[in-house]
C-alpha cells in the first residue's frame, strides 16, 4: 500500500465517555467493510482498547475461529531523563508507528488517554479525523466550552478545544490537509428534556465558533459492558454465541452504522 493511512483519533480529556468502545466499533466496522486497519492505544496506563482486543483474541481461541483483528503496534513512554528529550522521542515513536502501519493499512484507529500527554497531543496533530465522544450533559460539555450559568450562552472554548486548535495549527504549518473534528453525543436520553435541548443548543453554537461537526453517538446500554468481556461489538454479535440478540441490540447496531456513516470516512461506502 502506498501513501499514508487515514488516521482516526479518539480524543477526550475526560474518562468514561466511550472512547475505547467507539474505537473498537470503528475498527470492526472498517474491517467488515473490507479495509485493513491498524490500531494504537496511547493510554499507556489503562490500555482499554488493547485489552478489548485481547478479550477478542481470547474468544476466538475459545470458539476455534479467529475473529477480525487489526494490526497492532505498541508505542511506549520514553525513559529519557530530560522532559524535552522524552517528548521528542515519543513524538518520533508515534510518527514511526503511523508510518509503519501505513505500509499495510488503509485506516489507523488511535485511542488516547483521558489526560493531556505528549503522545495524546501528537496524536491529535496527526488526526485526519478527530472523534470526540461526550456524554450528553452540561457537565461533560464543559470539555468543549464554557457556558454562562445565567444566560446559558457559550462564553468561550475550553482548554481541550484550545488544544485541538493548536493541533490544527501544527497540521497547517506542516502542509497537511485540515482535520475533520466530529463530536459524538453519547448517552442521549430517549425522552425529550430541558437538559437535552439545552445541550443541543449550546453545542450547535460552539460548533459554529470553533469548527466541529456533531454526530449521533451511542445510547446508554448495558450491552456495551457485556461486549467488552468477550471482545465483541454490536456488528459481530453472532460470533461465538456469547450473547443472545434482542431488538434493543438491533437498534444499538443501527446506531453504530449511523455513527460511522456520519463520520464520512473515505472509501467507506457501506457497512455490513
Amino acid at each position: 500500500m502506498t501513501g499514508r493511512a487515514h488516521v482516526i483519533v479518539l480524543g477526550n480529556e475526560k474518562g468514561g465517555a466511550g472512547k475505547s468502545t467507539t474505537a473498537m466499533h470503528l475498527f470492526v466496522a472498517l474491517a467488515r467493510a473490507g479495509h485493513r486497519v491498524g490500531a494504537l492505544d496511547l493510554d499507556l496506563r489503562q490500555q482499554s482498547f488493547f485489552r478489548y482486543l485481547q478479550n477478542r483474541e481470547a474468544l476466538g481461541r475459545r470458539v476455534g475461529k479467529p475473529l477480525l483483528m487489526p494490526e497492532r503496534l505498541e508505542v511506549g513512554a520514553s525513559r529519557a531523563a530530560l522532559r524535552e528529550d522524552a517528548a521528542d522521542e515519543e513524538r518520533a515513536a508515534l510518527a514511526a508507528a503511523i508510518g509503519r502501519l501505513s505500509e499495510t493499512c488503509r485506516f489507523i484507529v488511535v485511542d488516547t488517554p483521558g489526560a493531556v500527554t505528549t503522545l495524546s497531543e501528537a496524536a491529535h496533530a496527526a488526526a485526519d479525523t478527530l472523534v470526540t465522544p461526550i456524554n450528553d450533559s452540561l457537565v461533560d460539555f464543559d470539555l468543549l466550552g464554557r457556558v454562562d450559568p445565567v444566560s446559558g450562552r457559550v462564553t468561550g472554548p475550553s482548554i481541550y478545544a484550545e488544544m485541538v486548535w493548536s493541533a490544527r495549527q501544527r497540521r497547517a504549518a506542516a502542509g497537511r490537509p485540515p482535520m475533520d473534528w466530529v463530536v459524538l453525543r453519547n448517552r442521549i436520553s430517549m425522552l425529550e428534556s430541558r437538559n437535552k435541548r439545552k445541550v443541543g443548543k449550546v453545542m450547535e453554537e460552539l460548533s459554529q465558533r470553533i469548527g466541529f461537526r456533531i454526530a449521533p453517538g451511542f445510547s446508554e446500554r448495558v450491552i456495551f459492558r457485556e461486549l467488552f468481556l468477550n471482545g465483541l461489538t454490536l456488528l459481530d454479535l453472532k460470533q461465538g454465541g456469547a450473547i443472545s440478540i434482542t431488538m434493543s441490540h438491533i437498534a444499538a447496531r443501527q446506531e453504530v452504522r449511523d455513527m460511522v456513516k456520519a463520520l464520512e470516512l473515505p472509501d467507506v461506502a457501506a457497512l455490513v
